[in-house]
């Protein structure tokens, strides 16, 4: 079996598929439509922080977040299924779009709540999640988000150093193809309450210099 903490190239990962997965479109909680194309007036960008279904459910209780989806990027594979995303050999990570409105959010907000509710600093694991695919990742979909991306690392590098943490390891990347997980997995903590949640902060706050 392969070490699923090692990053596949691509050249082994797997083949993949053409069909895109069926899902329906409609945000359980928001009752807003999740599928691209979206309004121009919004901005779109995606974060891995470990087992979607909490990362999802932080994001989606944002204010000026319009809507949300699970899905996989990062990686290979074209549409992978779920079981072929944990076999760690697509390359992707679990990770979550997030449609927000800039006028009534910012980017370096999300950046706050993503830095804040996880711990970057564990490389392809996230607690008791280990694999490529639960890995920390930024990924982009304009220059300034990757700019303030950058600038927002390095900015709780030097406050998780000064608090005695080991060193970020998140990736930042503009964004590729995203895959949507399937139908299930959308808002998944919406339809079961009591479902896994393995969200875990590292107990340090993001310097001020991005709270705006």
């Amino acid at each position: 079996m392969a070490d699923k903490t090692i990053m596949i190239t691509p050249e082994l990962a797997l083949v993949g598929r053409n069909e895109a997965m069926p899902v329906s479109g409609e945000h359980y909680v928001h009752h807003s439509s999740y599928l691209r194309p979206f309004d121009k007036s919004y901005e779109v960008t995606y974060f891995g922080l470990g087992c979607f279904w909490g990362a999802e459910r932080l994001f989606w209780e944002q204010v000026g977040v319009v809507t949300t989806a699970v899905g996989y990027a990062g990686g290979f594979t074209p549409n992978p299924t779920y079981e072929e995303v944990c076999t760690g050999q697509t390359g992707h990570a679990e990770v979550v779009m997030v449609l927000f409105d800039p006028v009534r959010t910012s980017y370096e907000r999300l950046l706050k709540v993503f830095f804040e509710n996880h711990d970057p600093t564990q490389g392809m694991r996230q607690g008791g999640d280990i694999g490529t695919q639960y890995r920390s990742l930024l990924l982009t979909t304009n220059p300034y988000q990757f700019r303030i991306a950058e600038r927002a690392l390095e900015n709780y590098q030097q406050a998780l150093a000064a608090a005695g943490k080991a060193p970020i390891t998140t990736e930042i990347h503009p964004a590729e193809e995203f895959y949507y997980a399937e139908e299930y997995h959308q808002q998944y903590l919406a339809k079961n309450p009591d479902g896994y949640c393995g969200l875990n902060g590292i107990g340090v706050c993001m310097p001020p210099m991005l709270q705006n």
